[in-house]
């Protein structure tokens, strides 16, 4: 300030009379008002996946047995693919008795197709090889396709389990590693 300015006293700050109209709501009513409100949120949201997590997701698949049909509408000789876009299963009559294979190729799971005037199946992904029985011969396929169980019921209705899978081996035929994957008529 200047000399010889005339000083001025300062006004006292006062509270508003109780009967002035404030506003509804201050910065601090705000403030709390945004905090309880994330609060209550993260809350409703903690409850919401403990509730979830009490009601586990499954997964509901087809049932695994199914019924083939009569053994007599296998003709011997002849790999049946019925079952393959629906069941991803192959049944195979020979002069022995069934054999069922699934169609999954043992490389990546591609379904393999049979190609009757070669003899075999044959992987369309990435071009493996299996022989009718199952063995494989060509291709990265690490092993022959798998055999699932076989059953027949006393009505001569064969009955496929594939929850039941033979995992083949490389280098040892089926019908050794697993007399069982066989149905003997």
């Amino acid at each position: 300030m200047a000399q010889g300015a005339p000083v001025r006293e300062r006004e006292p700050i006062v509270d508003p009379p109780e009967d002035s109209p404030n506003t509804i709501w201050t910065r601090r009513d705000l403030f709390t008002a945004a905090g309880w409100g994330a609060v209550l949120v993260y809350l409703g949201t903690v409850l919401l996946a403990f509730t979830r997590f009490m009601f586990p997701r499954v997964l509901f698949e087809p049932n695994p047995v199914f019924d083939a049909g009569s053994a007599d509408s296998f003709l011997v000789g002849i790999v049946d693919e019925r079952f393959k876009n629906e069941k991803r299963v192959w049944i195979v009559r020979t002069a022995d008795g069934f054999y069922a294979i699934l169609a999954i190729c043992t490389h990546l799971g591609c379904t393999p197709n049979w190609l009757k005037a070669e003899n075999k199946f044959k992987c369309p992904c990435h071009g493996s090889g299996f022989k009718r029985d199952g063995t494989n011969f060509e291709g990265p396929a690490p092993r022959p396709l798998d055999r699932i169980k076989v059953v027949r019921t006393p009505e001569g209705k064969l009955v496929v389990d594939k929850s039941a899978v033979f995992r083949m081996a490389p280098g040892v035929p089926p019908a050794v590693q697993y007399p069982q994957s066989t149905l003997k008529v």
